[in-house]
């Protein structure tokens, strides 16, 4: 298999936003001690909890629980509804563990009807677009998309831009999950325009990283990779303190996005990248990711012999520690199964294969048991245990069915049927061979969808790109207009300013309306200059404060002797108030023949 500890990596990508350094729980330790009031006891016990996910797992639970007391005896309802959801993302992000999947939703209900009970709509909102998207991890693609349509219709009556950006990435999420890309993507550019006005650094990011699963699924890696560096530049805008952790976890998704499309140097150098910003920090468990991507990329260019020696190294030790500490050490034990399998040492593949079995059976979720499965049915077919290869087949296939998992279905059938083939029971055989034709045209099926989907998503970026040269060409012409009036705004002044030289108006007046008029004018050229210099300065800081140091050492001197000699000009001769008063008499006389 691709994979070896799958579930691993998703645990921390979900914690990856809260990752901090170990020493720092001490330091939130010591605030929520020193915390007096109800709301800061509450922040450090909220903070506390989550960061503690990626640490220990028991004191995780009991300051979460400390959480939920400290809100329902302040009897605020935004506490309560605070500490029942902190409780519910926590429990989120272990989406591979089937009771944390249980005790998230079981938070998030306990916060949803205290906020319905309290007519708080905005936090309803937010509340049902969080049980949809822990929906989607169980898998029900049903009730997910009940729960984001419910959540939507209360967005739509608020104004709340942000949560409404969040909505349409949910959209994008669920109808990734149901195969229905195109909806999907136009759920995810809604959200990064949305984010794009805000200029959220976290919204769009999060908008990014969604564009990026998205090219992942449909097997568009490079525009994958696009998008993600682009999330990961937007770090640098952020203000959050633990960015250089969540960079750490850029590192390795980007390595993973080179792994699939099989570019193994750059994901091995990436998947390094990462370990060394983990290590810089001086964060052990932030190394584990790249760790453990390191360990899949060995499997996946078929070299087994090598992921057994990186298993065994210090690197691979601590990533053992990791997993034994929270829990997954049927991973550990399915990993070195599965080595030794590959490298036909069947004694060893054996004793580790039994050892893991027990956690698959009761704590894994359906997508690693299909896995699980499927690994040791094929070593129970290699050592010719025909009756045990079937079971362990057909639990594969019933856990692959249950999330969708097609080409593990396929296979298990497919194996099913060579299995009693290989017993001499063909009319069985004959059962599985129709059933492996029947997965089989739903793959092709699934793969034509594809490429149709492949061609819809161009035909989509093409009508994007052309709504977006629309937009850009509707604010060219408002810039314009925008330009011409104040053209005309100047030259206005500069005929009154003339005017006013012209009659009897007082010089300090004069000297007022031209100190205005000359200012408007200069910073206007300034304003020109700048905006068309911006292709070659890039946006660069160097460039830019270079020409605009030029730009005033010209204009600025510029500026005082135009202004002084024309005010100078209009307040001490008398030709323009004579030709005022030759003006008003012409007019006069006129008035007067008349």
């Amino acid at each position: 298999m691709r994979y070896l500890v799958l579930s691993l990596i998703f645990l921390l990508i979900f914690t990856s936003a809260h990752a901090q350094q170990a020493a720092a729980v001490d330091s939130m330790k010591r605030e929520l001690a020193k915390a007096k009031t109800t709301e800061d006891k509450i922040y450090w016990l909220d903070f506390l909890s989550r960061t503690l996910m990626n640490v220990d797992l028991k004191q995780a639970d009991d300051y979460g629980q400390q959480l939920i007391d400290v809100a329902e005896e302040s009897r605020d309802r935004k506490l309560m509804i605070r500490a029942y959801t902190s409780n519910g993302v926590r429990c989120s992000y272990q989406p591979g563990n089937t009771e944390y999947v249980k005790r998230s939703i079981g938070f998030y209900d306990k916060a949803l009807a205290i906020a319905r009970q309290n007519k708080m709509d905005d936090k309803t909102a937010g509340i049902l677009l969080r049980l949809s998207h822990i929906y989607l991890a169980v898998p029900d693609n049903d009730k997910a998309l009940n729960l984001a349509n419910q959540g939507f219709s209360l967005v739509s009556t608020l104004n709340n831009d942000s949560l409404k950006a969040e909505a349409y990435n949910l959209y994008g999420d669920v109808y990734i999950s149901r195969n229905e890309k195109i909806i999907a993507l136009r759920n995810y550019f809604t959200a990064a325009r949305i984010a794009e006005q805000l200029k959220i650094p976290v919204l769009e990011r999060s908008s990014m990283i969604n564009l990026s699963v998205f090219y992942s699924s449909v097997g568009d890696f490079d525009q994958a990779i696009d998008y993600y560096m682009k999330a990961n530049k937007k770090l640098s805008s952020m203000k959050e303190k633990n960015t250089p952790y969540v960079n750490a976890m850029d590192q390795n998704y980007i390595g993973n996005l080179y792994a699939q499309k099989g570019n193994h140097d750059m994901a091995i150098k990436y998947f390094r990248k990462s370990v060394q910003i983990a290590d810089s920090l001086k964060f052990t468990t932030l190394k584990v990711p790249g760790y453990s991507s390191l360990l899949n990329e060995y499997l996946r260019m078929n070299e087994p012999q090598k992921a057994l020696e990186y298993f065994n190294s210090a690197e691979g030790i601590e990533l053992k520690q990791y997993l034994a500490n929270f829990g997954f050490s049927g991973e550990v034990d399915k990993g070195y199964g599965y080595i030794y399998h590959q490298l036909r040492q069947y004694d060893s593949a054996k004793i580790y294969f039994e050892r893991a079995a027990p956690y698959y059976e009761k704590t894994a979720s359906d997508f690693s048991k299909a896995t699980f499965f499927s690994q040791f049915a094929d070593y129970y077919s290699q050592i010719n245990q025909l009756d045990k290869a079937i079971e362990l087949f057909r639990k594969a296939r019933e856990s692959a069915d249950k999330v969708g998992q097609l080409e593990v279905s396929k296979k298990a059938v497919q194996s099913l049927d060579s299995l009693y083939r290989r017993k001499g029971d063909y009319q069985q055989a004959s059962v599985y061979n129709s059933i492996y034709h029947q997965y089989k045209d739903s793959l092709e099926t699934v793969n034509k969808e594809k490429e149709i989907s492949q061609v819809e998503i161009a035909e989509e970026q093409q009508r994007e790109a052309q709504l977006e040269k629309e937009r850009l060409e509707l604010k060219r012409k408002r810039y314009n207009i925008q330009y011409l009036a104040i053209t005309i705004g100047i030259a206005t002044l500069l005929i009154v300013l003339v005017m006013m030289g012209m009659f009897k108006v007082s010089a300090a007046t004069i000297k007022m309306i031209g100190f205005f008029t000359f200012l408007m004018f200069f910073e206007f050229i300034f304003l020109i200059f700048k905006k068309n210099i911006a292709y070659i300065t890039e946006g660069e800081p160097w460039k830019d404060l270079m020409f605009m140091i030029a730009l005033a050492a010209l204009l600025l001197p510029l500026h005082h002797w135009v202004e002084h000699k024309v005010i100078h000009y209009l307040t001490s001769h008398n030709r323009l108030t004579s030709s005022g008063k030759t003006l008003m008499d012409k007019f006069k006389r006129r008035r007067t023949e008349v």
